[in-house]
């Protein structure tokens, strides 16, 4: 029930970083040449293990689908934010405000599984060599990325459903750079009960059980690689794994910054900072920490490299 000085709210004012109006220009080149990268960076490692035949193995085929998560999860987030800088903040309506936290959350939670299903794939690499191009066939690979993404999108529109039916009442500015769970919540004057209940039940299949299963697969897997008896074999089975494992710790480690410390202990500057890493900064890296850590994406992006330079000095010379 509304109050009798509640008025319905229509579209909510996204503040952004209207704090840094000096900064305005920096700002927005930063974030556009950043955005501009990580969408070119992630399109190669998609269209490398597409068209390499040595990296058409599962790990390379999770890592092209993590790739494209990344592209959806920054898409969602970096234009608006653009347009917040540029603006000096700026009004988005309720329905947008719910599909950008559908789409955001959606991609957030498909790139949670995806990481479980790579996590699976080194465990079967590393602790179960011979039974590895068995059970981790093609068939299993499509399988647990089809689920990723059904469940990814299914799990979040089961708690965006209900937040579709609140009502929201004033003041409507949102001190944040996008439409963010906790923050729409505070500006419903309807029973939001159902729905925190519902959001922490429905965080289990997504984030914790995906969280302490990584944990598990890496915990045998060091203890397998220090079964190893030569030092350059685990130094080999260890680099195999290092690139996950670094994605996996910037990942999880600001989604529990975030979600897990409570919120009282972060000012809003700090959750703007905190949110930009796994908006912005995460799916930039992704691709590099891949690139650079990864002997066979470097080789194949040298082969590619090498065969566009002579396909454009051969042209010349014709």
């Amino acid at each position: 029930m509304l109050g009798k000085n509640q008025t319905i709210v229509t579209e909510f004012l996204l503040l952004g970083f209207q704090n840094l109006h000096n900064f305005k220009i920096l700002l927005f080149t930063v974030f556009l040449v950043t955005y501009i990268l990580t969408i070119i960076c992630n399109l190669m490692i998609i269209a490398l293990v597409l068209t390499s035949h040595q990296l058409h193995s599962p790990m390379y085929f999770f890592l092209a689908h993590l790739s494209f998560s990344d592209i959806l999860l920054t898409t969602v987030i970096v234009p608006n934010v653009l347009r917040l800088i540029w603006g000096d903040g700026g009004t988005i309506s309720v329905a947008g405000c719910i599909a950008q936290l559908n789409f955001f959350a959606s991609s957030v939670a498909t790139e949670s599984l995806l990481l479980t299903a790579m996590s699976y794939d080194r465990y079967l690499a590393i602790c179960h060599p011979l039974r590895y191009t068995t059970i981790m066939n093609f068939n299993l690979c499509l399988q647990l990325v089809i689920w990723s993404w059904l469940l990814g999108f299914m799990i979040v529109l089961l708690f965006i459903l209900p937040i579709s039916q609140l009502q929201f009442c004033g003041p409507n500015v949102i001190d944040h750079i996008f439409c963010d769970f906790a923050p729409l919540l505070k500006h419903s004057c309807s029973d939001t009960s159902f729905i925190v209940i519902e959001d922490f039940v429905l965080s289990f299949p997504v984030a914790l059980f995906p969280f302490v299963f990584i944990i598990v697969t890496y915990i045998c897997i060091f203890l397998t690689i220090l079964r190893i008896p030569s030092t350059t074999g685990k130094q080999k089975a260890f680099s195999t794994c290092s690139s996950h494992l670094i994605v996996v710790c910037t990942y999880y480690g600001t989604l529990i910054i975030i979600y897990v410390v409570p919120s009282r202990e972060h000012s809003f500057a700090i959750n703007k900072v905190l949110s930009l890493l796994y908006t912005v900064v995460t799916p930039f890296f992704n691709p590099l920490i891949y690139s650079l850590r990864n002997k066979e994406i470097g080789a194949a992006l040298r082969r590619r490299f090498q065969y566009s330079t002579g396909f454009w000095h051969e042209s010349r010379r014709r």
